[in-house]
């Protein structure tokens, strides 16, 4: 019985780097491309599910002394579920950084140009903080 979760363990060891590269493709494509490997993706997902599901099977049917062993296994192999599908729904919803500074009008500049605003309003309040601290000070000597 142990051999068949073994070979469900090493199937899940494939499947899962499968998907873990091809989700890290997907925020890199457009289009038909990324519905096609999105569709892949979600196919594989579901097909590493089933897989779980033989394993937790596998698992119910180990005699109780070795069960908790397996058991460990189990939780470790959900939540490494749980982070691919995380992971997943982010990269769907992703876009590369050239999509994103075309959208939002961004160039390489104004970061720069914000930074010499800043510069600029910075000495103009300094200036100001300078005649407001003498107007005080003549204030008091009167």
């Amino acid at each position: 019985m142990s051999s068949d979760f073994e070979s469900y363990e090493q199937d899940f060891a494939v499947l899962t780097a499968d998907v873990t590269g091809r989700i890290a493709k997907v925020p890199k494509l457009l289009g038909d491309e990324k519905k096609q490997m999105v569709a892949s993706v979600e196919k594989q997902l579901e097909e590493a599910r089933e897989l779980l599901e033989q394993m937790e099977l596998e698992v119910r049917e180990i005699p109780p002394q070795s069960r908790g062993m397996y058991s460990s296994r189990m939780r470790s192999y959900k939540q490494e579920m749980g982070k691919l599908e995380a992971d997943f729904k982010r990269s769907r919803i992703a876009y590369s950084d050239e999509v994103r500074n075309e959208l939002l009008g961004d160039d390489g500049n104004s970061s720069e140009n914000q930074r010499a605003h800043l510069l600029d309003n910075t000495e103009r309040l300094e200036r100001s903080s300078r005649r407001l601290e003498a107007g005080y000070q003549i204030a008091v000597e009167t």
